[in-house]
């Protein structure tokens, strides 16, 4: 239990940084450009609907993996969704941004919990 709670924790971690520091470093900045796709006013809230709608059911997988009675196959589920979103995410960026650690973590603690 105590992985399961450990991973529900790095998640809320997760959504937390990316929707407040996400906002303030990624999404305003987009949000004052007025060329290309961002001077589209319905793209613009799209994005931030999006941006914010992910960190979200990022809340979503910590309940599900806590929540008691969650079958071992979902949490198993989410932890290799959450691994391979930070493996990809290491590999795509090359290891430069900040989030892939933590979310290779709480997917593999999420697998440690359900095992």
């Amino acid at each position: 239990m105590i992985w399961l709670g450990l991973s529900a924790t790095f998640m809320v971690a997760t959504a937390l940084v990316h929707g407040l520091l996400g906002e303030r470093r990624l999404v305003r900045p987009l949000m004052s450009l007025d060329s290309g796709i961002m001077g589209i006013d319905l793209a613009r809230r799209v994005f931030r609907l999006a941006w914010h709608a992910l960190s979200l059911l990022m809340l979503v997988s910590a309940a599900s993996v806590l929540w008691p009675g969650t079958p071992r196959g979902l949490i198993l589920l989410i932890g290799a969704a959450w691994t391979a979103t930070g493996l990809f995410d290491a590999v795509y960026t090359r290891g430069r941004h900040i989030g892939w650690p933590i979310l290779a973590a709480s997917g593999l603690l999420a697998i440690a919990g359900a095992l």
